[in-house]
C-alpha cells in the first residue's frame, strides 16, 4: 500500500516516532480493508500508569468520514508530545495524570471514506443497547441493511471490531480508576459547537449529573467567551447502541469510581455556511475543506483538551460532595431537563 493515501496514518505515526522515547504505544486491533491490506488501531499513552491517578482518554476517526475529529485528538497527541521536550509544568502534571489518545478509532472507515467501518456498521450505533423511546428513522440506528446509513449490526452479533477495540482500552485504562474522562471528537451536527454527555438511549439523567454540571461550570469560569453548548444528547435525539451509553453503564457497576463519557460535536454547517461550495463534496459536508479554515479549527478545541487533563488532575477539589450533590444536581436538572 502506499502510505500517502492515508494521510492521517502516515500523521499519527510520524507523531508516534517523534514521541517514542515517553509514549507507550499499543496496535489493538488489525482491520482488514481489503484482500492483503488492513491498518492498526493505535493507542498511545503517557503519563502515570498506577490505577491510583484519575485518567483522560481523547478518541476520534469513530465515523470514518468526520476527518476533523480525528485531526484534532492527532493536534493535541503532537502538541503534547511537542512540550515534553521543554515544559516541566507539563511534565509535572503527567505525574499525576494518565493521557489516552486512541485518533484512529475506524481507520478502514476513514481510509474508504465512508461513515461507517468496512462492513457498513455504523460503530456508534453498534453497542448491545436499545433506546427506551421512539427513535428518528434510519437515524436512530437500524437493522435492515449495511447499505443504508446507521447501521447497527446484525441482532445477536459480537461488537464490530473496532467497537471492541475502543471499549476494550477504556476499560483497562480508564474504568479502572476512581475518576476518568472521556472525549470523542465528531462534526457534522448544526452550526454551534456541541459538547455532549449520556444518554443518547434515554432522556432519565444520568447519575453523575452533578458532576458534569460542576465540569461546565468550572470550563465557563476558566474559558469565559467559549463556543460551546453543553447539553444530553437526548435533548437532540435518541439513539440505539450509543457505545459511550454501554460503557458509562458498565461503569456503574463500580459504586466507588466516577466515569464521564462526553461528545464534542463540531458543527460543519459553519464551514459550509462560509463556504457552501462544500455541499456538493461528501467530505466537505463533515470537514473544512479549506487549509487556513482547518486550521483554526485545529487550534480551536487544543484549549478544551488540554483543560480536561488539568481538571482530571484536580478532580478532589471540585467534585461536589455529599453535602453539595443535592443541590447540584437540582440546577443540572434545571438548566437540561426543565
Amino acid at each position: 500500500m502506499d502510505k500517502n493515501a492515508f494521510p492521517e496514518l502516515v500523521a499519527l505515526e510520524r507523531i508516534i516516532e517523534l514521541g517514542a522515547p515517553h509514549l507507550e504505544v499499543k496496535v489493538l486491533r488489525q482491520v482488514s480493508v481489503a484482500s492483503a491490506l488492513s491498518f492498526p488501531i493505535y493507542s498511545i499513552a503517557l503519563g502515570n500508569p498506577s490505577p491510583d491517578v484519575p485518567a483522560v482518554g481523547f478518541f476520534g476517526g469513530v465515523h470514518g468520514l468526520e476527518r476533523i475529529g480525528a485531526e484534532v485528538v492527532m493536534a493535541y497527541l503532537q502538541n503534547v508530545v511537542m512540550r515534553l521536550r521543554w515544559d516541566t509544568t507539563l511534565n509535572k502534571q503527567l505525574e499525576s495524570v494518565r493521557l489516552v489518545f486512541v485518533p484512529l478509532v475506524n481507520p478502514g472507515g476513514m481510509w474508504r471514506g465512508t461513515r461507517a467501518n468496512p462492513r457498513g456498521v455504523d460503530l456508534m450505533r453498534n453497542a448491545p443497547i436499545d433506546a427506551t423511546d421512539r427513535v428518528p428513522f434510519l437515524v436512530g440506528g437500524q437493522r435492515l441493511s449495511p447499505g443504508l446509513p446507521w447501521y447497527r449490526g446484525k441482532l445477536g452479533d459480537p461488537l464490530e471490531t473496532e467497537s471492541q477495540a475502543l471499549c476494550d482500552v477504556v476499560a483497562s485504562e480508564l474504568l479502572v480508576r476512581k475518576f476518568s474522562i472521556a472525549l470523542d471528537c465528531h462534526s457534522g451536527f448544526g452550526i454551534s459547537d456541541r459538547i455532549w454527555f449520556p444518554y443518547a438511549h434515554t432522556r432519565k439523567p444520568i447519575k453523575h449529573l452533578a458532576e458534569i454540571h460542576a465540569l461546565k461550570e468550572m470550563f465557563l469560569q476558566a474559558h469565559s467567551h467559549h463556543q460551546y453548548v453543553f447539553e444530553p444528547q437526548s435533548v437532540q435525539y435518541l439513539a440505539h447502541g450509543d457505545l459511550w451509553d454501554h460503557l458509562y453503564k458498565q461503569a456503574c457497576n463500580n459504586p466507588d469510581s466516577v466515569f464521564l463519557p462526553l461528545t464534542l460535536e463540531m458543527g460543519s454547517w459553519l464551514w459550509i455556511k462560509k463556504n457552501p461550495r462544500q455541499l456538493f463534496s461528501r467530505n466537505g459536508i463533515f470537514n473544512p475543506l479549506i487549509e487556513h479554515r482547518q486550521q483554526r479549527v485545529l487550534r480551536r478545541h487544543v484549549s478544551l483538551l488540554d483543560f480536561l487533563g488539568r481538571v482530571a488532575c484536580g478532580h478532589e477539589l471540585w467534585t461536589p460532595s455529599q453535602a453539595t450533590r443535592a443541590e447540584r444536581h437540582a440546577k443540572a436538572l434545571q438548566d437540561w431537563y426543565r
